[in-house]
C-alpha cells in the first residue's frame, strides 16, 4: 500500500499535453504536482501567468498549482531535480534536444516518464503499455547499469494511434495475428488543437499526419518484442499496413482494422477472448487502471468516439462490429481516448506501475 504522496515535476507543463497532466493530477491519491517547468518564455512567471489566455482543459487550473513557479526546463535542472520524486515530459521541441534533456534529468537521479516519442527507439528505453507489456520495465535495470544511474531511468508510452487496435490484436495473440491493415480516424488534439483553433478541419478530413503511419507500423512489434538477455528482440508478425487521417473530432482515435490470422478464430471465440483479457496489472490496484480494460460492444453502431471514449475515465479500449472479412479474415471497430489512455493518462498509469514495482521511490 502506498502510504506517502511522490513529489512530481512536469517538463513542459504549459503545452496541451502538460496541462492535461495537470488536470490529472489534480486529486491523484498518490501523486502531488511540486514543480513545473517550461520554455524561456514561460520561466520566472507564475503558472497561472504563464497560461493565461491558453488553458485548454475543461476544468480550471488546480489551485495548488496556479502560483507555482515556472522554471526553465534546460537552465533549472538542478532546481526541479531537488523538488521532484520524479518527472513526467511533456515537451514539444527538437526530438534530438528532448532526448538530450531526459538523458539529462535521469543522469541527476531523477526518473523520467515521458509522454515524448524522443526515446521511442533507445534501445534501453522501454516503450510501455502497462496492461500489454509490463514485463519490459526489467529493461530499466539493464538502461541504469549501461548508464551508470542509481535513481534515474527513461520509460517512454508508444503513439497514441496504436491504443485502440493493439490491445484487441493482444487480445487475439493466440490465434496468431499475421496481417492487419488499420485506418485510424483521429482527433485533433492529437496535434494540441480545437475545434475552436483548427478551422482547417471544420467540414473537412485530411489524409495526412506527418510521421503516423510508420508510427503505427513499426511501434506495435517493440510494444510485442521479446527480451533476450539485455536486448530487447522486436516482434517480426503481424506485418502492419496504416493509414492515418485527421478528422473533425475533438478527442478519440477510431480504427477500423482488418486482419489475417494464422488460425482464423470463429466469433463467439472471438468475443470470449476480448471479454476475459486477463489484465496482468489488475491485482496492482493502480489508481489510474480501469475496471476493465477492454469492452466489447454488441451494438451494430458501436464503439462510437462521442459515446465511448470516456469509459472508464478515459482509459478503457472499445471493439465492436466483427464482421468477416473478404478478402482477409476478420474486420471490426475500435476507440480508444488518444489525450487520456493514449497520452497523459497512460503516462500516469505507467509511472503507477513504476511506483508499484519499486522503481520510483
Amino acid at each position: 500500500m502506498i502510504t506517502k504522496k511522490f513529489k512530481v515535476g512536469i517538463l513542459g507543463a504549459t503545452g496541451t499535453v502538460g496541462q492535461k497532466f495537470i488536470r490529472l493530477l489534480a486529486d491523484h491519491p498518490w501523486f502531488q504536482v511540486s514543480c513545473v517547468a517550461a520554455s524561456s518564455r514561460s520561466a520566472n512567471k507564475s503558472y497561472k501567468e504563464a497560461v493565461a489566455g491558453r488553458w485548454s482543459q475543461e476544468t480550471d487550473i488546480p489551485d495548488a498549482v496556479r502560483d507555482l513557479s515556472v522554471y526553465e526546463v534546460e537552465k533549472d535542472v538542478d532546481t526541479v531535480a531537488d523538488r521532484s520524486d520524479f518527472v513526467f515530459s511533456a515537451l514539444s521541441m527538437d526530438k534530438v534536444k528532448v532526448r538530450d534533456i531526459e538523458i539529462m534529468y535521469a543522469a541527476k537521479d531523477v526518473p523520467v516518464v515521458s509522454n515524448n516519442s524522443a526515446h521511442r527507439w533507445t534501445e534501453d528505453v522501454p516503450m510501455l503499455m502497462p496492461e500489454i507489456n509490463h514485463q519490459h520495465i526489467a529493461l530499466i535495470d539493464i538502461q541504469r547499469r549501461n548508464r551508470g544511474w542509481s535513481r534515474g531511468l527513461i520509460v517512454v508510452k508508444p503513439n497514441c494511434s496504436i491504443q485502440s487496435y493493439v490491445p484487441v490484436l493482444d487480445a487475439l495473440k493466440s490465434f496468431g495475428p499475421e496481417k492487419v491493415i488499420v485506418s485510424t480516424y483521429q482527433a485533433i488534439s492529437g496535434g494540441g488543437k480545437t475545434l475552436d483553433t483548427a478551422p482547417e478541419i471544420i467540414d473537412n478530413v485530411i489524409p495526412y499526419i506527418a510521421g503516423e503511419e510508420k508510427k503505427s507500423e513499426d511501434e506495435p512489434l517493440k510494444i510485442w518484442g521479446r527480451l533476450k538477455g539485455d536486448q530487447l528482440v522486436l516482434a517480426e508478425k503481424p506485418v502492419i499496413s496504416a493509414n492515418c487521417v485527421r478528422v473533425p473530432v475533438s478527442d478519440g482515435h477510431l480504427v477500423a482494422v482488418n486482419a489475417a490470422f494464422r488460425i482464423k478464430p470463429m466469433l463467439d471465440q472471438i468475443i470470449s477472448a476480448i471479454q476475459n483479457y486477463q489484465n496482468p496489472i489488475a491485482d496492482l490496484d493502480l489508481p489510474s487502471s480501469p475496471e476493465k480494460f477492454l469492452v466489447y460492444c454488441e451494438e451494430d453502431d458501436r464503439p462510437q468516439t462521442r459515446l465511448d471514449r470516456d469509459l472508464g475515465h478515459g482509459m478503457c479500449v472499445t471493439a465492436g462490429r466483427f464482421r468477416e472479412d473478404t478478402i482477409l479474415d476478420w474486420k471490426f471497430i475500435a476507440l480508444s481516448h488518444n489525450t487520456l489512455r493514449g497520452a497523459a493518462g497512460g503516462s500516469v498509469l505507467t509511472a503507477e506501475l513504476l511506483v508499484s514495482k519499486g522503481y520510483i521511490g
